[in-house]
């Protein structure tokens, strides 16, 4: 797969107002044929040191026969999502526009070069992290991690319990608005085994829904009230992150940066 870092190392190759020449960062050129765009790769002199240097080498890495070009304009930060797209394409090369009006370019797209982050979450009400890793996603913020996300999502209403931690979720019975009368089954985690423990003693099956518990793939992020158990190690056996309940986009931002980087250097 080629697909270019960044959006300075392509250039646009239409015309030649500087005659065979191109601009010292270009190492691409999308140039127009009477058939449709191809993609060259091209070398520039090394010893020239202007903005504009001589062409010392060109080569054709994909026809205009091979390549397609995205109809509509598009977040080119949004790696995995450019990979994604590129791969419905019936050709070898995709070109993008973005909105900026800068261009890039996937070439013999391979979503096996994506690191694969797990995430692990649960609902009702919502499955917050899940959501919020979609949005960052969706804005280019994980675009330089070269990263894909994999999205479990538990329903804790399938689990069969009596009672539920929170009234937000819609629940009849939750451990936060009712009465408990002991013998329930509570679909909790630790935070409510002990919020049961000292309110009603111990006559009670839990169910254990916290999201670290479903965890089974590595590297994963997922989320947990108890502060203390956060950050980035081993859980269970496996390498990801954990985050707050109520992590803000920032907080999964640097936790799934921390994370990437320290799987790839473990």
């Amino acid at each position: 797969m080629i697909f270019p870092r960044e959006c300075k190392e392509i250039g646009y190759a239409d015309t030649e107002p500087c005659g065979k020449r191109v601009y010292f960062l270009s190492q691409y050129l999308v140039h127009k044929t009477g058939t449709g765009h191809e993609i060259v790769r091209v070398s520039a002199d090394p010893a020239e040191k202007g903005l504009m240097r001589k062409v010392t080498a060109e080569e054709v890495i994909a026809s205009a026969a091979e390549v397609s070009w995205y109809p509509e304009r598009v977040n080119i930060t949004d790696r995995a999502g450019l990979i994604r797209l590129a791969m419905e394409s019936s050709r070898r090369c995709t070109i993008f526009s973005g909105h900026d009006e800068h261009v890039t370019f996937v070439l013999d797209p391979d979503p096996a070069t994506l690191l694969t982050v797990h995430v692990y979450d649960v609902k009702p009400p919502l499955p917050v992290l899940s959501d919020r890793v979609k949005e960052l996603e969706g804005i280019g913020l994980f675009g330089e991690l070269d990263i894909r996300f994999v999205h479990h999502i538990t329903d804790i209403s399938q689990t069969g319990a009596d009672v539920h931690p929170c009234r937000a979720a819609g629940f009849p019975r939750t451990l936060d608005a009712d009465q408990m009368v002991g013998g329930e089954t509570v679909a909790g985690c630790m935070a409510s085994s002990g919020i049961y423990r000292e309110c009603y003693g111990d006559d009670f099956t839990l169910i254990d829904i916290c999201p670290i518990g479903t965890v089974a793939e590595e590297p994963f992020i997922t989320r947990c009230c108890q502060k203390d158990r956060g950050g980035i190690g081993r859980y269970n056996g496996k390498f990801g992150a954990v985050v707050h309940w109520g992590a803000t986009p920032r907080d999964i931002l640097k936790a799934i940066d921390g994370l990437v980087n320290g799987w790839r250097v473990k």
